[in-house]
């Protein structure tokens, strides 16, 4: 089963709560499509890629969103990495259970840009409380939906 990658109606106005789905861990970003950004909200501790739902709610329940985008690990090739049908059912899960829109973003070197975001932001002073990346990966992976988003809206 697969999730789609953008709404039918890309110019609607969307708050969106974002994951990037690990077996360990689960970062969340919140962001808006108004502005097209979004910004890194909490790692989620996970048991064997199961989260502790009731963390998710607190986090519907602050920020309000109207939809959820989970990236979905390719792997380089373009090909189906073996967590990938882990966070596809995570995605549904969270339709399932929020009853809102969920959409699926290719996350294809999510991580590796968000280890390079905090190196570039320690070397300017700034310390970050965590060594997770999963929030800033959530992050950029919800920042690119919205390109995407805004790429749709404009054809």
């Amino acid at each position: 089963m697969s999730i789609d990658s953008l709404p039918a109606d890309p110019g609607q106005a969307i708050a969106v709560l974002a994951f990037d789905y690990g077996t360990q861990r689960i970062g969340v970003a919140y962001g808006q499509s108004v502005s097209g950004t979004a910004q890194a909200v909490a790692v989620l501790k996970a048991r064997d890629g199961i989260p502790d739902w009731n963390e998710i709610q607190a986090l519907i329940d602050e920020w309000k969103p109207s939809a959820f985008v989970v990236g979905l690990p390719y792997n380089l090739d373009g090909t189906d990495s073996d967590l990938l049908p882990r966070a596809i059912k995570f995605a549904n899960r969270l339709n399932g259970r929020f009853n809102k829109p969920c959409y699926g973003m290719d996350e294809r070197l999510s991580s590796k840009a968000a280890i390079e975001q905090i190196a570039e932001e320690n070397e300017a002073g700034l310390k970050r409380k965590s060594s997770a990346v999963d929030d800033i990966a959530a992050q950029i992976i919800l920042e690119n939906w919205f390109n995407e988003l805004k790429a749709q809206a404009r054809d």
